[in-house]
């Protein structure tokens, strides 16, 4: 996408983590997205009503309250997947971080029912960032195949091609599971949908976003250049996050990908056909190369000194 292009209409699926927090911000920052609408997909991170709080939070401190959010259902459409609870409740809490208060209500249409409501009524199609599980999306599309045709893509940080999982760090779960990322494995059975649904996907996996650390260096410059309310807001984040970004543990997950949607061009791609392990067992979730599988974008590599120029000066308002 052309840095002189319309902005692009865009809806965000989300849950709601430090990281989409970030990518959230970056897009209501920036003069080439048109965030059309967020939906909170429960999966993941932050519980349903937390997440949509939060979500409305953000769109106050970025003054656009008026984008609708909603929230999507609490369970998986198949199995019990799941976060561990307390963390969730850090991510629920927001770290303790303050966020303006708001008016707005959410939307009285579910996560799904809003996703098929903008996307059908859209003149023009649309594009769908997906950090989170996939659940609402999955829903959707299982009500509405069709929508699948009015996508523009749908670019989904998800998965782990060639490289290891990352829902068994040492202490943090018990899971044996050395294979699956935790948005494909929340729930496999709806990643699968929409692998299957026929609509363009861009998957960004760890495969990837494992070349993007937050650095403490980045930390250095986010706190030089705070100069608006969501660029603080970010900064606040990060340092409740030093201690992990010391020790090169947090990534640039969903503001990476969010960056890609603006400036797909900074990254390289390769068509694969792949295909999620929905089976139970130690592999379940796995993002599996396979003949059988569908055909998806996957990208491969990306420039991350130009990506964090980006994310940074966009979130600044200093981007020429």
């Amino acid at each position: 996408m052309s840095e002189t292009a319309r902005p692009r209409p865009i809806i965000i699926d989300t849950d709601m983590a430090p990281d989409d927090w970030m990518a959230i911000l970056y897009l209501l920052q920036s003069p080439l997205a048109d965030v059309r609408a967020i939906t909170v997909t429960a999966t993941g991170e932050a519980h349903k009503g937390p997440g949509v709080r939060n979500a409305l939070r953000l769109l106050a401190l970025a003054e656009r309250a008026g984008v609708p959010v909603a929230g999507g259902r609490g369970t998986p459409l198949r199995g019990d997947h799941h976060w561990p609870l307390l963390a969730r409740l850090f991510v629920d809490w927001r770290f303790g971080l303050p966020l303006p208060r708001t008016r707005q209500r959410p939307s009285p249409q579910s996560a799904a029912g809003l996703l098929t409501s903008l996307i059908m009524g859209s003149p023009e199609k649309v594009t769908l960032l997906a950090i989170g599980p996939l659940t609402n999306v999955a829903e959707a599309l299982l009500a509405r195949p069709e929508l699948a045709d009015r996508l523009e893509m749908i670019y989904i940080m998800g998965g782990a091609v060639d490289v290891p999982g990352n829902i068994t760090p040492s202490g943090f779960t018990h899971l044996e599971n050395h294979f699956a990322e935790w948005n494909i494995y929340c729930d496999p059975y709806a990643a699968s949908v929409v692998f299957a649904s026929g609509a363009p996907i861009t998957l960004v996996p760890l495969d990837v976003t494992n070349t993007a650390p937050i650095t403490s260096e980045f930390y250095e410059r986010s706190r030089e250049l705070q100069g608006t309310p969501a660029a603080r807001f970010v900064h606040r984040v990060l340092s409740r996050l030093k201690p992990l970004i010391e020790r090169g543990d947090y990534y640039f997950w969903d503001p990476l990908t969010a960056v890609l949607i603006t400036h797909d061009h900074i990254g390289t791609y390769r068509d694969m056909a792949l295909k999620v392990v929905v089976e139970e067992g130690p592999e379940s979730g796995r993002t599996l190369a396979a003949e059988d599988g569908h055909r998806i974008r996957v990208c491969t590599s990306v420039d991350v000194p130009r990506f964090e120029e980006i994310f940074l000066q966009t979130l600044n308002g200093t981007l020429g």
